[in-house]
């Protein structure tokens, strides 16, 4: 794995991340998009607020990856939490559907940044690394609907895209973390024909990245909630 330095020159350790978010394919793809990251070190994901206790308990992280919406708990009132009993603690939350009661809760939880759950995967990671206590910052596209009272524009909130069932069949395997070499020698393709595939989804899905595409086709029911054994 590089390296990486600060300005002095001096070798600079990982910021150790936890991911804390109960949809287990939006999950398991960060942690595999963190795995490429030599300056980010992902040291596990939580489901649930009690598991999140325990592994920054156990782990320490540096930095979490916080979901607002923990099916029936509540992302923001553990953020408080765990600020409250680690203050070194830096929170990157992360919203379906941002408002100004959203913001403020964030704002009042101590969390440092207030991201879109369907943002890009590059925007996500500059905000786990350049996340600061003392402020929060907030997505362009989250404070535009809170300043004019317009919801943002997400995923969800589009149509469902049409796809074939071949599209279907890639998008899946693509779910269970398979590379364009792994799925055209499953499905008896040319890795060329393969890739053409994964481009028509990026283009249906409005991705820029395989994970997204797989985060907004989560969103819309494209994909199993858990990969295949």
């Amino acid at each position: 794995m590089d390296q990486t330095y600060d300005d002095a020159g001096a070798q600079r350790q990982p910021a150790r991340v936890l991911v804390v978010d109960d949809h287990c394919t939006f999950t398991d793809l960060v942690v595999l998009a963190l795995a490429a990251e030599p300056d980010l070190d992902c040291v596990g994901a939580a489901p649930d607020a009690d598991r999140a206790r325990a592994m920054v308990r156990q782990h320490a992280p540096d930095v979490i990856l916080m979901d607002v919406n923990l099916g029936t708990e509540d992302g923001l009132d553990l953020t408080a939490e765990l600020i409250a009993a680690y203050p070194a603690l830096r929170v990157v939350v992360l919203t379906a559907h941002g408002d100004a009661t959203v913001m403020r809760r964030a704002a009042t939880a101590g969390a440092c940044a207030l991201l879109p759950k369907d943002g890009s995967l590059p925007e996500l990671l500059h905000g786990l690394r350049t996340a600061r206590p003392g402020g929060l910052v907030v997505h362009p596209t989250l404070l535009h609907a809170v300043v004019t009272g317009t919801p943002e524009r997400t995923s969800t909130s589009l149509p469902c895209p049409a796809l074939t069932p071949r599209e279907q069949h890639v998008l899946q395997l693509l779910a269970e973390g398979r590379d364009t070499r792994a799925i055209a020698r499953e499905l008896g393709i040319s890795v060329n024909t393969c890739r053409g595939y994964v481009k028509t989804l990026l283009m249906k899905l409005d991705a820029h990245s395989q994970l997204e595409a797989v985060v907004i086709a989560g969103m819309h029911g494209l994909v199993d909630a858990r990969p295949r054994s």
